[in-house]
């Protein structure tokens, strides 16, 4: 169990976004049906344009996860005074299913880092139930620990984070 989250520590996803918790659901994400994200691999901005494919593999038909994906790294990682910003929300997400199984409350918004290198965090909360979502009233100042707090949602039961940095027009080639 320590081994899955010693990325996220050595990523500083736990501290800067998350607690500790103990991870008990698998979870992919793959942009364009072949890059998989890994803890703190590089994705270019030019390959995360569209949404990706989350699969959720554990609990069952009856289980419901809440996906959020942030930014914890805006404008810049050396200052990042609009820490988090909000790229994602999708809920009531059916166990053994993907992300498109469940309702969007914050629309896909692809990764445009600016200044240095970012992390972007895709986070994964078991829900109690079904439930509503209480979408928050602006993507900057986003707090991922808040947002499970104010909807119920409690620790996460999975995450998974890559880097990413402004592509100059040499990179894109």
């Amino acid at each position: 169990m320590a081994r899955m989250l010693e990325p996220l520590i050595v990523g500083r996803v736990i501290g800067d976004v998350l607690d500790s918790f103990s991870p008990t659901t698998n979870m992919s994400v793959t942009y364009n049906s072949n890059k998989l994200v890994c803890n703190g691999h590089e994705l270019y901005p030019s390959s995360v344009t569209t949404k990706p494919r989350v699969e959720v593999h554990g609990g069952d038909m009856r289980s419901f996860f809440t996906l959020v994906m942030t930014d914890p790294d805006v404008p810049g990682p050396s200052d990042p005074y609009l820490r988090e910003h909000l790229h994602w929300i999708v809920t009531d997400i059916p166990g053994t299913t993907d992300a498109t199984f469940g309702r969007e409350v914050v629309s896909y918004e692809m990764p445009r880092p600016n200044i240095g290198i970012h992390r972007f965090v895709f986070v994964l909360f078991k829900q109690n139930r079904r439930q509503s979502i209480t979408p928050p009233s602006s993507r900057d100042h986003f707090n991922t620990r808040n947002f499970a707090e104010e909807n119920d949602l409690g620790l996460p039961v999975a995450a998974v984070f890559f880097n990413a940095q402004r592509e100059t027009a040499a990179r894109r080639r």
